[in-house]
């Protein structure tokens, strides 16, 4: 007989217990659907409070990891009955001690992190009692498959516990957690098969190109001043001159002005290595040298002589030239004449530079403010003032220099 019939027998012949029967499957019907709502509203609360905020991956982690970390109970269920022959209660409540205490570690590896940037023991712990399960789980394996297999279920859900972490270790300290000296990025770039730099293929080939331009050179230099024979000097200009035509060629040096100064940069560093020996760089946790004793008022007043003062002094000022081409023959004069003092090792006032060229004295006063800040004639003024307290007066020269003083009617003053 066909169940519906059966059905319709059963409710013929007993009503009352029909009735019954369909008011509590009624009654489980309503009691199962608010459980289902109450579980879905529970796990939407769930979700938005713990897994709303999160990332993607963070969220397919504690997947994998929960998967992973139920393959390795099912191990040691079945470890703790066929080994241990734990059963019934005992075996439910102790087989999975072990995921216990690495779920637990791991919690408190996750919270010491927070705190303190660093999983401390508890992260250890994860690891030594993730390798536990997985030993034991494998243990009772009935093939090599088996066994690997339980192995590396324990060992997966701590490697994405592990790499949870360090991604919120990076987020919370914003840097990782070390730098490995050895990466294949390293690697490339040591065998010379990656560049370290952003440059292009064709910078680096022609920095390539002038530095063995420069190298040559410097190999030319050094055996011609060391007295090379001819043959090795020949060898060493042939070098050079294949290195100057590809450099030429290939990286367009001849029209290239920041190439041209790029190579000059180089030639001049490697000619000027032995220069370094000599270099004096000053010692950071040296003492500040002492500050040159204050001369008395009355001692500086008579060694500054101010050049507006003693400038006033002098002649009139000429008349301005008005052509702008003869201001500037003027002023080169000037700067001629300027230089050639400086080789003297001698700072000319603004009235000397008036009355030798005949420019007017504002103008040579603007120059001479200008040239006097150069390195030479700097080193003149401070050389000046720290050996005879003079400042600044071009009067005399600042370094003495061998050479013969004549007084004013222009006779020599040695007898």
């Amino acid at each position: 007989m066909p169940p519906i019939d059966k059905i319709t027998a059963f409710a013929s012949a007993h009503p009352v217990g029909t009735v019954i029967i369909c008011v509590f499957a009624l009654v489980l019907l309503a009691l199962a659907y608010v459980a289902l709502r109450a579980a879905i509203r529970a796990t939407t609360h769930l979700f938005r409070r713990y897994a709303a905020d999160r990332p993607a991956e963070d969220i397919l982690t504690i997947v994998a990891a929960s998967i992973a970390t139920g393959v390795s109970a099912q191990g040691m269920w079945r470890f703790s009955g066929d080994v241990l022959g734990f059963d019934g209660p005992l075996r439910l409540l102790l087989f999975a001690f072990i995921e216990v205490a690495v779920i637990t570690s791991a919690v408190r590896a996750r919270r010491n992190m927070r705190e303190n940037y660093s999983a401390g023991i508890d992260g250890i712990a994860v690891w030594a009692l993730t390798g536990l399960s997985a030993v034991l789980s494998s243990m009772d394996a009935r093939s090599v498959a088996e066994a690997l297999f339980r192995l590396a279920a324990p060992l997966v859900a701590a490697w994405l516990w592990e790499r949870g972490m360090a991604i919120e270790r990076h987020r919370i300290t914003g840097r990782a957690r070390i730098n490995w000296r050895l990466t294949p990025e390293r690697v490339l770039v040591r065998v010379g098969l990656a560049e370290a730099s952003d440059r292009t293929a064709s910078e680096v080939d022609a920095h390539r190109r002038l530095t063995r331009v420069a190298l040559a050179a410097k190999k030319a230099r050094a055996l011609r001043e060391a007295g090379a024979p001819d043959r090795k000097m020949r060898a060493a200009l042939a070098q050079l001159d294949r290195a100057m035509d590809r450099a030429v060629e290939y990286t367009g040096l001849a029209i290239d002005e920041k190439r041209q100064e790029a190579l000059l940069s180089q030639i001049g560093a490697l000619y000027n290595t032995s220069a370094l020996i000599d270099l004096s760089p000053p010692v950071p946790w040296a003492p500040e040298p002492p500050a040159p004793p204050a001369l008395p008022s009355g001692a500086v007043r008579a060694t500054m002589l101010d050049d507006d003062d003693e400038e006033d002094s002098g002649a009139a000022e000429p008349a301005a030239p008005v052509d702008t081409a003869q201001r500037a023959a003027l002023v080169r004069a000037a700067r001629d004449y300027w230089d050639q003092q400086i080789e003297r090792k001698f700072v000319p006032r603004a009235a000397d530079i008036a009355q030798e060229i005949g420019i007017p004295l504002s103008t040579a006063r603007e120059c001479r403010a200008l040239w006097k800040l150069e390195p030479r004639a700097h080193a003149l003024l401070e050389a000046a003032y720290n050996e005879h307290g003079i400042i600044d007066t071009g009067t005399f020269p600042a370094i003495e220099v061998p050479e013969r003083v004549l007084t004013v009617n222009g006779s020599s003053a040695e007898h």
